[in-house]
């Protein structure tokens, strides 16, 4: 019995990985949960919280090797860490699964889950939940009613009932249902909860979304490439980066003069698009002008500059062709080891490799709605976009469409770029904006607002191209309503947990495991 219970969780674990980009076969989720339900139904907590890391290192191990370009040892100890959240998970479900309804309970705690992975520690981490690996499947419309949150839960839930469905069992001493025509009650208890279970998906397919307004918008999107890869992207000689951004852009420039691409209302460079300040480089302050001018509409241009002596921002900054850099946002969610050092004096003196960060980076403090030719574009800088808060907060502020400035190009190749691909599918669907991504070495991508990519790059290649892009101001259901759902669905699954817990304190008083 506990041998079957180890290959159901790392055979969930392992189904749950294959509905995540790049492959993206979105019905393992819910069938990856089902298994790693099987695994831990009818055990108590100790023994389901360590089948719950089983399966959550089996699932995050390959999910997340796209961290292997940092180290190994970060990418173990990321996974290490994470998969404690599933273990937690897993110990408070199991006294949960005796109660009746326990499918909802069970996608209630999920939902606890992905809230506390992103929270904690050091700001949490937010990749690889069940939502986002839906970007495009039939559970993606919950996106609009109650955001990622509530996609994630119709996922867990599905695949809950999933193994409800096959878990029931006669009762001790009842006879065996003879092979007749009329459905039994064994039956009948398989048969509810899988129709409940092929419901859900569906009832996704249903959900009301806003339509087009009649309104569009023309938005270049360059790619220049980068000459470096790993940890060393920018190679070893100075403004390469930027020398590839502007000549791509002045590409664009003459695609557009040529008749070959319409003109643009504006332009999106990609988060880091140049390697030198310039603010304080004159020389970095001129081909950037150069370009924009060429081009003659305001362009974002994604800037690491200093602040004072000792720090840094991340910063998207508009850059006009007549009055030169104005309006900007500076990345409010930063990347722990990437863009700023936790416990710095411990991790400086024990990875020689967190010196790689150098200046220390500070948060910005207000959203990114900026003014951009006829529209105000909501900016969205690369890891961000994980996060619910901070693409919400954008979105009321009336701006439209979301433009995310990416750097990947240390993870070119890797799973990196098509996972957080799928992250804006979800975004344009839980907010009814398209999504306009720049990166620099890929994956540069239009979405539209039902989630579809309209147009992409491949990686490691400069390319450019103008989009035409629906501008949506209506709002959906889920900017409306902001956090409330996933406190709500995390509450009642947290509640239940602590009521299963409750009654098996009083149940066995030695709480025997």
């Amino acid at each position: 019995m506990l041998a079957a219970r180890v290959a159901a969780a790392v055979a969930g674990g392992a189904t749950l990985f294959l509905a995540f980009p790049p492959l993206d076969w979105w019905a393992c989720a819910p069938l990856g949960i089902a298994l790693i339900v099987a695994a831990l139904r009818g055990t108590r907590p100790r023994r389901a919280a360590w089948l719950g890391y089983l399966a959550a290192a089996v699932f995050l191990l390959p999910t997340l090797a796209w961290v292997r370009t940092i180290g190994d040892d970060a990418w173990l100890m990321l996974v290490g860490v994470e998969s404690l959240f599933y273990a937690a998970l897993a110990a408070l479900a199991a006294p949960a699964f005796r109660l009746r309804l326990w499918p909802l309970w069970f996608a209630g705690l999920w939902v606890a889950m992905e809230w506390a992975r992103g929270l904690v520690p050091i700001g949490g981490f937010p990749w690889a939940r069940a939502a986002f690996s839906q970007g495009e499947s039939p559970f993606t419309g919950y996106a609009a009613l109650g955001g990622a949150p509530l996609v994630s839960f119709a996922v867990a839930l599905c695949g809950a009932l999933i193994a409800c469905a096959l878990r029931w069992r006669p009762a001790a001493g009842a006879r065996p249902v003879a092979p007749v025509r009329r459905v039994g009650p064994v039956e009948a208890r398989r048969l509810v909860p899988l129709a409940l279970a092929l419901a859900v998906p569906v009832l996704g397919l249903a959900v009301p979304r806003p339509g087009d307004e009649g309104r569009t918008v023309n938005i270049g999107i360059v790619q220049g490439n980068v000459p470096g890869r790993g940890m060393y992207i920018l190679g070893d000689e100075p403004a390469v980066v930027l020398r590839n951004h502007a000549n791509e852009t002045k590409r664009l420039a003459r695609a557009v003069r040529d008749g070959r691409l319409p003109k643009p209302d504006l332009v999106v460079l990609p988060e880091n698009s140049t390697d030198i300040d310039p603010y304080r480089d004159a020389g970095a302050r001129e081909i950037i002008d150069e370009s924009v001018k060429d081009v003659g509409v305001p362009t974002l241009v994604g800037a690491v500059v200093a602040i004072g002596d000792e720090h840094r921002a991340t910063r998207s900054l508009v850059w006009d062709p007549v009055t030169g850099p104005g309006a900007y946002y500076d990345k409010r969610h930063l990347v722990p080891f990437g863009e700023y050092t936790p416990f710095k004096d411990i991790v400086l003196a024990l990875w020689e490799r967190a010196n790689l960060v150098g200046r220390q980076s500070v948060a910005g403090t207000r959203p990114g709605d900026l003014k951009m030719g006829p529209v105000t574009i909501g900016a969205v800088n690369c890891y961000e976009v994980a996060y619910d808060g901070t693409v919400r907060d954008t979105v009321r502020t009336g701006a439209t469409p979301l433009v995310v400035q990416t750097n990947n190009a240390s993870y070119a190749e890797s799973n990196l770029p098509p996972q957080q691909l799928a992250m804006s599918k979800l975004r344009a669907v839980e907010h009814n904006r398209a999504v306009v991504t720049a990166a620099t070495t890929g994956i540069s991508a239009y979405v539209t607002p039902d989630g579809k990519v309209s147009w992409q790059t491949r990686e490691l290649v400069a390319d450019m191209n103008v989009v035409t892009v629906p501008v949506r101001t209506q709002t959906t259901v889920a900017t409306r309503l902001g956090a409330l759902p996933e406190w709500a669905l995390a509450l009642m699954g947290v509640v239940a947990a602590g009521a299963a817990w409750r009654g098996r304190r009083q149940d066995d008083p030695m709480r025997n495991d």
